[in-house]
């Protein structure tokens, strides 16, 4: 099924949406928010369920037509946000363009930290941010939603408790990350709010483009109205993610909410392109000895959607502007 969160107070009012994007009905009467069904979800997922099947059969009480406008984060705040660095060739080419090489056990543990959670952007919400001078950047990215993930849980167990997929733009400031870093401590100014897409989809849903703990399909990147990449999300990955769910299980256990990300999309390939501006530079840097990409400036547009193997839109797209602070 296909759920979205229409705004409405701090965590937004719980729909439930049509496979074709095109309708839409409350689900008030199950859950009034995505947090609430996630809590529950035992309970709250099969009402939801035959919600959706009367919703594409034309038959669910109440259904109006969908205004994507109108939409928040699926789930504007979250209990926790992890996020990882599955994709080899985004951290291979990063580090090379810097003059360093990939953690020696980059293939054995995966690279992570830990975002901050609250406050996700809609999909179509300005970027606000003090200053250009920051190396504003964004990142394409699918994330899952958990369930509750128990402490020590497995790989493959752990991909039992994924309920749901977003769109994801991480957002990251590219002149602060790098001074963060040496002071070895992570992200934190470097990392501010990132956005969600306006669709929250369960992993049957997908159908043949979930498996083996990845999301296939093709992810497409354009920036200022020029396209940056179209990369397959279901290759060239170190992880997948029951193997960072289980990583962060390790130590704790997850409350329902939580979102985790295989970071930056990359391909192997590089004439398919790239999923940020950041890896744009340090091929540039690679290949050219300088960057001249530059980084998003107030007034630039970025747009992230996600394809199935029919060109149809799995999550609808991230849209957004870049601006100062009012």
């Amino acid at each position: 099924m296909k759920l979205a969160s229409q705004r409405a107070g701090r965590d937004g009012a719980l729909l439930v949406v049509s496979r074709d994007l095109a309708t839409a009905a409350s689900a008030a009467a199950i859950a009034p928010t995505l947090q609430s069904a996630l809590d529950d979800w035992e309970r709250t997922s099969p009402r939801l369920q035959a919600l959706y099947e009367d919703l594409n059969a034309g038959r669910a009480a109440g259904a109006f037509a969908l205004d994507l406008a109108t939409l928040a984060a699926p789930l504007p705040r979250a209990y926790q946000y992890l996020d990882g660095a599955a994709y080899p060739s985004h951290i291979q080419r990063n580090r090379q363009a810097r003059g360093e090489s990939v953690p020696d056990d980059f293939f054995q543990k995966p690279l992570m930290y830990q975002g901050i959670s609250h406050g996700f952007m809609g999909w179509n919400e300005d970027v606000r941010l003090p200053s250009e001078d920051d190396g504003i950047d964004f990142e394409a990215e699918i994330a899952a939603i958990t369930g509750d993930v128990p402490l020590g849980v497995d790989a493959k167990g752990a991909c039992e408790h994924i309920r749901l997929f977003v769109l994801l733009n991480d957002v990251s400031l590219r002149a602060i990350i790098p001074g963060e870093l040496k002071r070895t401590f992570g992200f934190l100014v470097g990392k501010p709010a990132s956005s969600l897409g306006p669709i929250a989809v369960t992993p049957d849903e997908l159908g043949e483009l979930w498996g083996d703990g990845l999301v296939s399909g093709t992810m497409k990147c354009w920036v200022r109205g020029e396209p940056l990449g179209s990369i397959e999300t279901g290759t060239d990955v170190a992880f997948h993610y029951g193997d960072l769910i289980a990583h962060v299980a390790q130590t704790r256990a997850f409350e329902a909410g939580t979102l985790v990300g295989l970071g930056t999309v990359s391909n192997e390939d590089e004439s398919v392109g790239v999923g940020c501006l950041g890896e744009a530079r340090a091929l540039e840097t690679i290949r050219q000895g300088a960057a001249r990409t530059p980084f998003l400036q107030f007034g630039d547009t970025v747009r992230i959607e996600h394809f199935d193997r029919s060109g149809n839109s799995v999550f609808g797209a991230i849209e957004q502007r870049v601006s100062p602070l009012a």
